[in-house]
């Protein structure tokens, strides 16, 4: 038997790692070592909802996965989906996949952010755990953007309960980086979408759970204002559409409310729709097709998408 000429298996090796590196669709945050990490035993861990696949606990490797419109329908706007789940655990397939599923219909390219949750067993600064995963995930499509056929203008992030805290965070305190970013890229998003958030630390209006697990039980005055993203606000923070039922009995509608009022007061484009009835996490109960119907109208408004 005659042995294949080595130029020959080169460009077999080639093929298969190309096609490998085509088809990758969920990738680590961080190429080398993960900033603000503490080496740990703990493990991260799947659960599921109803039989099937829910989402991630102990989350301390963070990821990003990648959904990709058709090339004829894409249109070069970008979304990064921040995941809710009160900072103790990510949940990851309904408000992640499923709304990323509906975005590339619309030509939209979609990413799920798989964050770090904030624990002192993992990370030296618990607080800032998560937002700097969230810079990282805006610096990498940033960055990347020729790669996925991204406008470096048309990048923006979205986020649901405690990730909407994460996502509003991003949107308001993108001018101190909390990862390496040497090559100085920004790291603002161009919007922001916000699904019944966590917005302020505040005693009146927070969700307890979610503020505990991010800061401590007994987190300063100042950790409380910093994190408060209704005081935060300014001209430069992102034009936002915020989405909320009025009977949430979870994360109070005001947390939507006062961050609309900040806003608007500094002169930010907003657009907020309050549902009278869908409690918390509504997007459970109704189809990703149904309630994204009004953000679609909003993006289609403001030229980030064509239809």
């Amino acid at each position: 038997m005659k042995s294949k000429p080595l130029k020959t298996i080169y460009l077999v090796l080639v093929i298969i790692c190309t096609n490998s590196l085509i088809g990758q669709k969920t990738f680590p945050l961080y190429d080398a070592s993960i900033p603000n990490a503490i080496p740990t035993s703990i493990n991260e861990k799947t659960y599921n909802s109803n039989g099937q696949f829910g989402g991630y606990d102990n989350v301390v490797i963070p990821t990003l996965e990648v959904f990709l419109p058709s090339k004829e329908s894409a249109n070069g706007t970008a979304v990064i989906i921040c995941p809710g789940g009160g900072y103790g655990r990510v949940v990851y397939q309904k408000e992640g996949p499923d709304v990323a599923k509906e975005f590339i219909k619309h030509g939209v390219t979609a990413f799920v952010l798989k964050y770090r949750l904030p624990s002192d067993s993992v990370m030296s600064d618990k607080s800032i755990g998560p937002l700097q995963d969230a810079q990282q995930a805006i610096k990498i499509v940033r960055e990347r953007s020729k790669e996925w056929n991204i406008d470096t203008n048309k990048i923006g992030i979205m986020g649901f309960s405690a990730g909407g805290h994460l996502a509003s965070s991003a949107a308001t305190h993108f001018e101190t980086p909390l990862i390496p970013n040497k090559a100085n890229t920004s790291l603002r998003p161009d919007f922001l979408i916000l699904v019944y958030p966590v917005i302020s630390m505040t005693d009146q209006l927070t969700h307890l759970g979610s503020r505990e697990n991010l800061l401590g039980k007994d987190p300063t005055e100042e950790k409380i204002k910093y994190f408060s993203n209704e005081l935060q606000i300014t001209e430069e923070t992102p034009p936002t559409y915020l989405t909320h039922s009025g009977d949430d009995s979870v994360v109070d509608v005001d947390n939507s409310i006062v961050f609309y009022n900040a806003l608007r007061h500094n002169d930010v484009p907003a657009e907020m729709h309050l549902y009278p009835k869908g409690n918390h996490g509504f997007v459970f109960n109704v189809p990703s097709e149904v309630w994204m119907s009004p953000l679609f109208v909003w993006m289609k408004t403001n030229d980030w998408i064509k239809n």
